[in-house]
Protein backbone atom coordinates (compact mmCIF):
# COMPACT_ATOMS: atom_id res chain seq x y z
CA UNK A 1 0.00 0.00 0.00
CA UNK A 2 1.60 3.41 -1.16
CA UNK A 3 1.84 6.06 1.80
CA UNK A 4 -0.83 8.09 0.74
CA UNK A 5 -3.23 5.41 0.30
CA UNK A 6 -2.69 4.49 4.04
CA UNK A 7 -2.91 8.49 4.81
CA UNK A 8 -6.50 8.70 3.28
CA UNK A 9 -7.47 5.31 5.44
CA UNK A 10 -5.76 7.10 8.14
CA UNK A 11 -7.08 9.90 8.06
CA UNK A 12 -10.57 8.53 7.65
CA UNK A 13 -10.54 6.59 10.81
CA UNK A 14 -9.24 9.59 12.88
CA UNK A 15 -11.70 12.52 11.69
CA UNK A 16 -14.31 9.13 12.48
CA UNK A 17 -13.02 8.84 15.83
CA UNK A 18 -11.84 12.16 16.61
CA UNK A 19 -14.67 14.36 14.98
CA UNK A 20 -13.64 17.24 17.19
CA UNK A 21 -10.55 18.58 18.00
CA UNK A 22 -10.23 20.56 21.04
CA UNK A 23 -6.77 21.74 22.39
CA UNK A 24 -6.03 19.92 25.07
CA UNK A 25 -3.62 22.95 27.03
CA UNK A 26 -5.84 25.25 28.70
CA UNK A 27 -5.23 28.64 27.71
CA UNK A 28 -7.05 32.52 27.01
CA UNK A 29 -5.33 33.66 24.46
CA UNK A 30 -2.08 33.13 21.92
CA UNK A 31 0.04 34.25 24.56
CA UNK A 32 -1.20 31.72 27.22
CA UNK A 33 -1.23 29.16 24.61
CA UNK A 34 1.87 29.86 24.07
CA UNK A 35 3.35 29.99 27.44
CA UNK A 36 1.39 26.56 28.18
CA UNK A 37 3.21 24.97 25.16
CA UNK A 38 6.49 25.73 26.25
CA UNK A 39 5.80 24.42 29.82
CA UNK A 40 4.55 21.26 27.98
CA UNK A 41 8.22 20.16 26.96
CA UNK A 42 8.70 17.24 29.04
CA UNK A 43 5.96 17.10 30.91
CA UNK A 44 2.29 15.74 30.51
CA UNK A 45 -0.37 18.10 29.37
CA UNK A 46 -2.50 17.00 32.48
CA UNK A 47 -0.02 18.55 34.79
CA UNK A 48 0.55 21.80 32.64
CA UNK A 49 -2.85 22.46 33.31
CA UNK A 50 -2.87 21.87 36.82
CA UNK A 51 -0.26 24.28 37.30
CA UNK A 52 -0.80 27.27 34.61
CA UNK A 53 -3.43 28.62 36.50
CA UNK A 54 -1.72 29.74 39.11
CA UNK A 55 0.61 30.88 37.09
CA UNK A 56 -2.27 32.58 34.84
CA UNK A 57 -3.39 34.52 37.83
CA UNK A 58 -0.60 36.25 38.51
CA UNK A 59 0.95 36.71 35.23
CA UNK A 60 -1.14 36.35 32.09
CA UNK A 61 0.34 38.91 29.93
CA UNK A 62 3.87 39.59 28.64
CA UNK A 63 3.79 42.71 30.60
CA UNK A 64 2.68 40.90 34.23
CA UNK A 65 5.26 37.86 33.43
CA UNK A 66 8.03 40.28 33.00
CA UNK A 67 7.59 41.93 36.19
CA UNK A 68 8.40 38.93 38.09
CA UNK A 69 11.77 37.43 38.89
CA UNK A 70 12.66 34.27 37.75
CA UNK A 71 12.71 32.63 41.16
CA UNK A 72 9.08 33.70 41.54
CA UNK A 73 8.23 32.56 37.79
CA UNK A 74 10.21 29.02 39.23
CA UNK A 75 8.28 28.85 42.19
CA UNK A 76 4.67 29.04 40.61
CA UNK A 77 6.20 26.13 37.84
CA UNK A 78 7.91 24.08 40.12
CA UNK A 79 6.36 21.22 39.29
CA UNK A 80 7.09 21.01 35.13
CA UNK A 81 10.03 19.66 34.05
CA UNK A 82 12.98 21.79 33.20
CA UNK A 83 11.63 24.35 35.79
CA UNK A 84 14.43 26.24 36.27
CA UNK A 85 15.27 26.49 32.71
CA UNK A 86 11.43 27.01 31.60
CA UNK A 87 11.56 30.01 33.97
CA UNK A 88 14.22 32.23 32.72
CA UNK A 89 13.01 31.59 29.45
CA UNK A 90 9.63 32.62 30.21
CA UNK A 91 11.00 36.07 32.00
CA UNK A 92 12.90 36.63 28.77
CA UNK A 93 10.67 35.72 26.39
CA UNK A 94 8.33 38.17 28.24
CA UNK A 95 10.61 40.86 27.69
CA UNK A 96 11.39 39.72 24.11
CA UNK A 97 7.55 40.32 23.08
CA UNK A 98 7.50 43.93 24.94
CA UNK A 99 10.05 44.49 22.76
CA UNK A 100 8.52 43.42 19.94
CA UNK A 101 5.42 45.78 20.48
CA UNK A 102 3.87 43.53 22.91
CA UNK A 103 1.95 41.31 21.08
CA UNK A 104 2.13 37.79 19.93
CA UNK A 105 1.61 37.64 16.13
CA UNK A 106 1.73 34.84 13.37
CA UNK A 107 5.69 35.00 12.20
CA UNK A 108 7.73 32.10 12.12
CA UNK A 109 11.02 34.16 12.40
CA UNK A 110 9.62 36.24 15.43
CA UNK A 111 7.93 32.78 17.20
CA UNK A 112 11.16 31.35 16.98
CA UNK A 113 13.48 33.83 18.18
CA UNK A 114 11.75 34.00 21.44
CA UNK A 115 13.40 32.05 24.29
CA UNK A 116 12.56 28.64 24.78
CA UNK A 117 9.95 28.50 21.60
CA UNK A 118 11.58 25.88 19.11
CA UNK A 119 10.16 25.17 15.76
CA UNK A 120 7.37 22.31 17.44
CA UNK A 121 5.93 24.91 19.86
CA UNK A 122 5.96 27.55 17.19
CA UNK A 123 4.14 25.14 14.70
CA UNK A 124 1.15 24.62 17.87
CA UNK A 125 1.02 28.39 17.96
CA UNK A 126 0.72 29.19 14.58
CA UNK A 127 -1.72 26.83 13.64
CA UNK A 128 -3.96 26.38 17.19
CA UNK A 129 -4.11 30.25 18.08
CA UNK A 130 -3.67 31.48 14.40
CA UNK A 131 -4.79 28.79 12.11
CA UNK A 132 -2.16 28.72 10.29
CA UNK A 133 -1.70 25.54 8.41
CA UNK A 134 1.62 23.44 9.94
CA UNK A 135 1.93 20.50 11.36
CA UNK A 136 3.73 20.14 14.71
CA UNK A 137 5.76 17.19 15.43
CA UNK A 138 6.50 15.65 18.70
CA UNK A 139 8.30 12.38 19.72
CA UNK A 140 4.50 10.90 19.95
CA UNK A 141 3.62 11.91 16.01
CA UNK A 142 7.09 10.94 15.23
CA UNK A 143 6.55 7.61 16.74
CA UNK A 144 3.43 6.82 15.34
CA UNK A 145 4.45 8.04 11.39
CA UNK A 146 7.14 5.53 11.64
CA UNK A 147 4.94 2.63 12.98
CA UNK A 148 2.38 3.49 10.14
CA UNK A 149 5.11 3.49 7.73
CA UNK A 150 4.51 6.91 6.93
CA UNK A 151 7.75 8.22 7.35
CA UNK A 152 11.15 6.39 7.79
CA UNK A 153 11.20 7.92 11.74
CA UNK A 154 14.80 9.09 11.31
CA UNK A 155 14.25 12.68 13.00
CA UNK A 156 11.02 15.13 13.51
CA UNK A 157 12.04 17.45 10.67
CA UNK A 158 11.66 14.43 7.96
CA UNK A 159 8.57 13.17 9.92
CA UNK A 160 6.84 16.74 9.27
CA UNK A 161 7.92 16.80 5.70
CA UNK A 162 7.11 13.42 5.28
CA UNK A 163 3.54 14.01 6.75
CA UNK A 164 3.08 17.58 4.97
CA UNK A 165 3.33 15.16 2.14
CA UNK A 166 1.13 12.47 2.64
CA UNK A 167 -1.67 14.18 4.41
CA UNK A 168 -3.71 17.32 2.87
CA UNK A 169 -2.87 20.70 3.65
CA UNK A 170 -5.87 21.82 4.98
CA UNK A 171 -6.49 19.11 7.56
CA UNK A 172 -2.86 19.40 9.16
CA UNK A 173 -4.50 21.74 11.95
CA UNK A 174 -6.41 18.81 13.03
CA UNK A 175 -4.24 15.53 12.20
CA UNK A 176 -1.51 16.36 14.36
CA UNK A 177 -3.88 16.57 17.60
CA UNK A 178 -5.60 13.46 16.57
CA UNK A 179 -2.89 11.75 16.32
CA UNK A 180 -1.95 12.90 19.35
CA UNK A 181 -5.54 11.77 20.95
CA UNK A 182 -5.04 8.60 19.02
CA UNK A 183 -1.29 7.79 20.78
CA UNK A 184 -2.60 8.19 24.23
CA UNK A 185 -5.95 6.12 23.54
CA UNK A 186 -4.87 3.40 21.50
CA UNK A 187 -1.32 3.53 20.64
CA UNK A 188 0.97 4.15 23.76
CA UNK A 189 4.90 4.08 23.26
CA UNK A 190 5.36 0.65 26.10
CA UNK A 191 3.56 -2.85 26.31
CA UNK A 192 1.31 -1.99 22.76
CA UNK A 193 0.04 -4.97 20.90
CA UNK A 194 0.71 -3.64 17.32
CA UNK A 195 -1.92 -6.64 15.93
CA UNK A 196 -4.82 -5.34 18.16
CA UNK A 197 -4.25 -1.56 17.46
CA UNK A 198 -6.85 0.24 15.02
CA UNK A 199 -4.38 1.41 12.82
CA UNK A 200 -1.10 -0.65 13.99
CA UNK A 201 -2.73 -3.65 13.23
CA UNK A 202 -3.25 -3.11 8.96
CA UNK A 203 -0.84 -0.73 8.45
CA UNK A 204 2.57 -1.97 10.70
CA UNK A 205 4.84 -3.95 8.37
CA UNK A 206 4.52 -8.19 9.48
CA UNK A 207 7.61 -7.64 10.64
CA UNK A 208 6.87 -4.59 12.76
CA UNK A 209 3.71 -6.26 14.31
CA UNK A 210 6.25 -9.93 15.28
CA UNK A 211 8.47 -7.47 17.09
CA UNK A 212 5.65 -5.84 18.95
CA UNK A 213 7.11 -1.85 18.47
Amino acid sequence: MKRSEKAKRIGEQLDSLYPETPIPLDHKDSYTLLVAVMLSAQTTDKKVNEVTPALFDIADSPEKMAELEVEEIRSLIREIGLAPTKAKNLKKMAEQIIDSGGEIYPDWDFLESLAGVGHKTASVVMSQAFGVPAFPVDTHIHRLADRWGLSNGTNVVKTERDLKKVFSRDTWNRRHLQIIYFGREYCPARNHDLSECPICSWSATKKRIRQGR
